[in-house]
């Protein structure tokens, strides 16, 4: 069974960075994949905010996180990261690794394209 393990969540003031890390598990990595972060909100629908196929090519993201979340992954595939630059407070909530064992589809956002999913590690941004 595929397994994605999240690391490196924690508190951080408005304006400050964090970077997550997924484990990726062979099982996944070894063939084709898409790569997302969704995220999970206070009294919020959880939400796709980046992906990337697994080939380190077709970086998406959100909106909301434009031009201050980058997407990437090691060379070796085994590992996934989400750099979150100029925390806002409405970035707050649960993160979560997800994989889809075919490259990202047009409608990237969607959760129903993942059969893989970590156990989530917690960003809390305080003004």
């Amino acid at each position: 069974q595929g397994q994605l393990v999240e690391s490196g969540g924690g508190s951080v003031q408005a304006g400050g960075s964090l970077t997550l890390s997924c484990a990726i598990s062979k099982e996944i990595y070894y063939g084709n994949a898409c790569m997302v972060w969704f995220r999970q909100t206070p009294g919020k629908e959880r939400e796709a905010v980046a992906a990337i196929n697994n080939d380190g090519r077709s970086e998406n993201y959100a909106d909301p996180v434009q031009g201050r979340f980058t997407i990437s992954q090691t060379n070796a595939k085994n590992t996934l990261y989400l750099q979150m630059n100029n925390l806002q407070v409405e970035d707050t909530g649960v993160y979560y690794c997800a994989a889809a064992q075919h490259f990202c589809m047009a409608n990237w956002q969607m959760s129903s394209w993942y059969n893989y999913w970590g156990q989530g590690t917690q960003v809390t941004v305080s003004s």
